[in-house]
């Protein structure tokens, strides 16, 4: 098969993880030669042993001088936009994408067939929820329906997937989006906007206008009440090309809540989606995500009946809010995906006598208005992580009357299990305990669903023998 990017040169895969080989997957059946970067000399080995002679693995210095041959460069989406190598093929006008990037060229060009349809979602916080929400709603008209991207199989292996998938409803990160130039899926939704990965893109600026780049969707959507997103919107005249949705009374043209039903008043007629009562995850964030879902579903053909019966029927995936104990009147909900302070705020929105845990890699962030804004209803906090001190500081100043519990143990279970057990002290009945780091967790823990399962763990087992 011969490229159909129309490329004459070599391609450039930036990475030899999981990223940079589902890529190099993508790309076993063209022509094209291939240069592997990665400073592990074991991972390039690896990577040319996948079709020897065709791929060549280089350092990040090699790969600097390999330039002059190179059509197009694919990175993987961790590496930062700042890379001397990228700065280096700007300029020599060699072009910089990721991999869902490359996946939308391929797949719009026919390579795999006939196109997919593509149903991008973004934000700060709910990109999983609201993906997952709305791959339910599109499978009752597409059994072939699927999410990818962040959630579940990658957009690369899903294209080669032995089953056609036919609707791509792709959860894509801030990272995946400042690499896209052409992508513009059939619909689109940004969610809501605050702080977060500012380390990486260099500002909150560069991170915000990286996210505007799914509302290039030919139908966008974008959540009107964060005031962010809208301040944002706004001052880039974008809030014309968008239908809102709204968890007040939606205005004409909008989707937001009616008595006690999501309403979609884009149409001569307004249409009844479905009840908000019952959705999981339960409280106001879980209703956004339900609205902003049930608005693209409804947009992309799936009937009001679909939509209701798919929310009826779903429940939130790990990690994401479930109360995972209930022992003695004491609540424990784990939402270790609460990595950054927008996130926690959705979490902690709507509980009362709260314990807090919190603590990880803040990524620049800051905690103050959060914590300002849910003091009154925090009972004590437990924090640990290599940021600690900045949520410790913060609740001193700010809330000198929440009771503070820090740990200094760089050990995952140790300092989960300090917290625990000095939660058990203060614990009463009608308390929740409450995993909503605010932070990533890197630092100490192999991701967000290994925090949360050793959280759960402690929990259980040290309030269940009190």
């Amino acid at each position: 098969m011969t490229s159909c990017l129309n490329l004459s040169g070599t391609l450039m895969v930036v990475g030899g993880g999981v990223t940079g080989r589902s890529v190099l997957g993508l790309l076993r059946s063209f022509d094209n030669p291939l240069i592997v970067v990665d400073d592990n000399p074991t991972v390039r080995q690896q990577c040319e042993a996948l079709q020897p002679g065709r791929i060549r693995g280089l350092s990040v210095e090699e790969a600097g001088e390999a330039l002059d041959g190179v059509d197009l460069v694919i990175t993987s989406p961790g590496w930062r936009p700042d890379t001397p190598l990228f700065r280096r093929a700007e300029e020599k006008q060699v072009d910089v994408i990721g991999d869902v990037e490359l996946a939308w060229r391929l797949d719009q060009s026919g390579a795999f067939g006939e196109p997919r349809r593509w149903l991008g979602v973004t934000g700060t916080n709910g990109k999983s929820t609201t993906t997952a929400m709305l791959a339910a709603m599109m499978r009752r008209v597409d059994p072939r329906a699927l999410a990818v991207g962040n959630i579940g199989m990658a957009v690369t292996e899903a294209l080669q997937s032995p089953e056609r998938v036919n609707t791509l409803v792709v959860e894509l990160s801030s990272f995946q989006l400042h690499w896209c130039s052409t992508l513009a899926p059939e619909a689109g939704v940004y969610l809501n906007l605050a702080e977060d990965h500012l380390d990486w893109h260099g500002g909150f600026r560069a991170y915000a206008m990286d996210k505007t780049k799914v509302l290039a969707a030919h139908k966008a959507f974008a959540g009107v009440d964060d005031e962010n997103l809208r301040t944002l919107l706004r001052s880039e005249q974008l809030l014309d090309g968008v239908t809102g949705f709204t968890a007040g009374e939606p205005e004409p043209g909008q989707v937001g809540v009616r008595g006690g039903m999501i309403v979609d008043r884009t149409g001569a007629e307004d249409v009844e989606l479905a009840p908000i009562e019952g959705i999981d995850p339960p409280g106001p964030a879980g209703v956004l995500d339900a609205l902003a879902a049930a608005a693209m579903a409804y947009h992309c053909g799936v009937p009001p009946e679909d939509i209701a019966a798919a929310l009826a029927d779903f429940h939130v995936a790990g990690h994401r809010g479930q109360v995972v104990a209930d022992i003695d009147g004491i609540r424990a909900i784990d939402n270790s995906k609460a990595t950054n302070p927008h996130a926690a705020d959705a979490a902690l929105a709507g509980v009362e006598n709260i314990l807090w845990f919190a603590g990880g890699q803040l990524k620049g962030a800051d905690v103050h208005e959060l914590i300002a804004k849910h003091a009154s209803r925090m009972k004590a906090a437990f924090v640990l992580g290599i940021d600690r001190q900045e949520i410790v500081d913060a609740l001193q100043t700010l809330a000198p009357e929440v009771r503070v519990v820090s740990t200094e143990s760089t050990d995952p279970e140790q300092a989960m299990r300090d917290l625990v057990l000095a939660s058990r002290e203060i614990a009463r009945p009608g308390d929740t305990l409450v995993l909503a780091p605010a932070a990533a967790s890197l630092d100490m823990y192999r991701g967000m669903g290994h925090r949360g399962d050793i959280f759960t763990e402690t929990v259980r087992s040290i309030y269940s023998r009190s």
